[in-house]
């Protein structure tokens, strides 16, 4: 079933949910974001019944918002707990201590901050809200000097966001030692057996080693091939900790130059947020993911690559690194913006004030043509807008 919240539902997800007829929970937030949509509608009575007869039912969030909803009415559920476990990151790295036991983390409540002495702590390392989502209140620090700048942004009225605590709580951080390595983002699901199945791999692309923006996650043949199996193996071992069954993730790691895995974080019950990796999934494969994890499907990779050879499809987040306030801009000229694009898949315009982006481009890229890539990667988007 589906617990569809706010604040975005694509429609490609819509007609996923109309054409498999898919439970969907009837819940206020739900019926706001699809009003006039035909739907299998559930009572919340009936879907918190049936989960807590059946632990193992097949249960996707389009949104991390939904996670107040699994803790306000499936609190002694395994998905609940499940849940709670993976959205703190505190509790995430005491999962798999015994697996990275030279790892640094430390939490420190927000108060705790501005008076934080750094014995023991070596540079570079990241800060980042202990409940965190989209890259808010997420620092890297090289240097003494970066570390009074970015305490001045850690405060409570800097960390304001459109987010329930469930989803971003700024009250605790953690603290821990950089993670060297290319960083990739892995849609998943754990199936009725717990063996995991890996829908979409994606390389998240920085600018430099103190970005840390959600700007491009690109996927091709080249990566799953590269390090499909290297991930499967990583992943199976968090499905024997932990009894995942049924169980979507999106999950964020990175991969040395040595093949080392080291985790950052596991999103539970969600792919890519806002309806991103999941949609793109379907632009680059043809894979519908959650038909793929509610029907309990494996990807046929060696059909699927022999008619995708040699692209590259990308999920190209338009977040605001403008130095715009939201309420300063005027208008976005996405008209601009398409004309750098080989081949726009899909184009997603979004309100700024109302989303926090601008929207979301998914693309398909020849190997020629990468640097369109490059430059948006590195772009604050101020062509772009009028203020």
């Amino acid at each position: 079933m589906f617990l569809i919240d706010k604040p975005y539902v694509s429609d490609f997800l819509i007609k996923t949910l109309k054409d498999n007829n898919f439970p969907v929970i009837s819940t206020q937030n739900a019926r706001e974001l699809m009003p006039e949509e035909a739907l299998n509608w559930i009572s919340e009575e009936e879907a918190i019944a049936i989960i807590n007869n059946v632990p193992n039912t097949s249960l996707y969030l389009n949104s991390e918002n939904g996670t107040a909803w699994i803790y306000n009415n499936l609190g002694s559920s395994a998905k609940a707990k499940h849940s709670s476990i993976f959205k703190d990151k505190f509790r995430f790295r005491e999962l798999l201590k015994d697996s990275f036991p030279d790892l640094f983390y430390k939490v420190v409540t927000i108060e705790e901050i501005q008076k934080l002495s750094l014995y023991g702590i070596h540079f570079p390392f990241v800060i980042k809200p202990s409940v965190g989502f989209f890259s808010i209140g997420v620092y890297t620090i090289h240097n003494l000097q970066e570390w009074e700048i970015t305490k001045k942004e850690l405060k409570y009225e800097n960390l304001q966001t459109i987010y329930p605590k469930e989803v971003l709580n700024t009250s605790s951080f953690i603290i821990e030692g950089y993670i060297k390595g290319e960083e990739y983002a892995v849609d998943c699901y754990f199936n009725n057996i717990g063996e995991v199945v890996i829908l979409n791999i994606l390389h998240h692309k920085f600018s430099s080693s103190s970005d840390i923006n959600d700007r491009v996650y690109t996927t091709s043949k080249e990566i799953i091939l590269n390090y499909k199996q290297l991930i499967e193996e990583f992943l199976q071992t968090i499905s024997n900790k932990t009894g995942l069954r049924n169980f979507p993730a999106h999950v964020e790691l990175r991969i040395d130059d040595t093949g080392r895995i080291c985790p950052i974080e596991v999103n539970p019950l969600r792919f890519g947020g806002i309806c991103s990796t999941g949609d793109l999934t379907w632009h680059a494969y043809g894979i519908n993911s959650y038909e793929y994890f509610m029907l309990n499907k494996n990807p046929d990779w060696e059909n699927i690559f022999a008619t995708r050879n040699n692209k590259k499809y990308s999920n190209i987040v338009l977040n605001n690194n403008s130095g715009f306030a939201p309420s300063e801009i005027k208008h976005f000229d996405y008209d601009l913006l398409t004309k750098e694009f080989e081949n726009i898949l899909e184009l997603r315009k979004m309100d700024i004030i109302k989303y926090g982006v601008f929207g979301f481009i998914f693309t398909e890229t020849s190997p020629e043509n990468e640097e369109e890539l490059n430059n948006i990667l590195i772009s604050d988007l101020k062509k772009y807008i009028t203020v």
